[in-house]
């Protein structure tokens, strides 16, 4: 079935795999960027960009209602290419900003534009420490200190605005990535995802699967996938034939 899609988070590393993914199976796509060299390269892939900040509230709203989508896609970060340690503890304010602010705002603007599903990017390695692997209904580290603290903060708020809105949300709990436009050609420490996997994960979670949360991560002793191989038809071994 083919959808209206808005993809927030378009010209990111999973965003672009993502877009040519959905255009591929037929879906309209419209998707954000804050950049118009991105845009061009939005357009150069069939999706209509958006340049549009997701802190901006109206503008936000103004263009998802422009899109019309009746399902939504979160893949928004703000993290330096390869996570650069150098740059990483202020990147990890701005993207607990985004998880939180940032997702309140996209979730407010899909109610109000008639979107009915909302899918979004989480992490799968902030499970509280506990027996492995970690099934989706374990708990997170909420007591978690430092840095983690405020990632972990981020994606506890970024889940809430998901599951608890009138969308039929899905969250997608991601493990490390790898692959085209990450900085990162091999597995890092698992769990890791190679960003054409984490995109065929979104796809499919257009359709299938109820709603609620999947880890999706390389086969690993830390998390376990055994729900989303089995109610979505994932599979990590999936790429993208160029």
């Amino acid at each position: 079935m083919a959808h209206r899609i808005f993809l927030a988070g378009a010209a990111g590393a999973i965003g672009q795999r993502l877009s040519l993914l959905l255009v591929r199976a037929g879906h309209q796509v419209a998707g954000t960027t804050r950049s118009e060299a991105k845009a061009e390269q939005l357009r150069a892939l069939r999706v209509e960009p958006a340049l549009v900040d997701v802190f901006d509230a109206d503008a936000l709203s103004r263009a998802v209602a422009a899109a019309r989508p009746d399902i939504v896609i979160h893949q928004l970060t703000d993290l330096p290419r390869g996570l650069d340690p150098s740059r990483m503890a202020e990147a990890r304010v701005r993207n607990a900003r985004v998880r939180d602010e940032g997702t309140r705002n996209l979730v407010s603007a899909a109610i109000a534009a008639g979107a009915r599903r909302l899918v979004a990017q989480s992490i799968a390695w902030i499970y509280a420490p506990g027996p492995e692997p970690h099934i989706e209904s374990d708990p997170l580290d909420v007591h978690a200190e430092g840095g983690l603290a405020v990632t972990v903060k981020g994606v506890v708020a970024l889940e809430k605005w998901t599951l608890a809105s009138p969308l039929a949300g899905v969250v997608l709990r991601y493990g490390r990535f790898y692959g085209p436009g990450t900085g990162v050609d091999a597995a890092p420490i698992p769990p890791a995802l190679h960003v054409d996997a984490a995109a065929y994960a979104a796809l499919l979670a257009l359709d299938r699967g109820t709603t609620g949360i999947f880890n999706i991560a390389d086969q690993n002793d830390h998390v376990a996938t055994e729900k989303a191989r089995k109610e979505l038809g994932w599979r990590a071994d999936f790429r993208l034939q160029e």
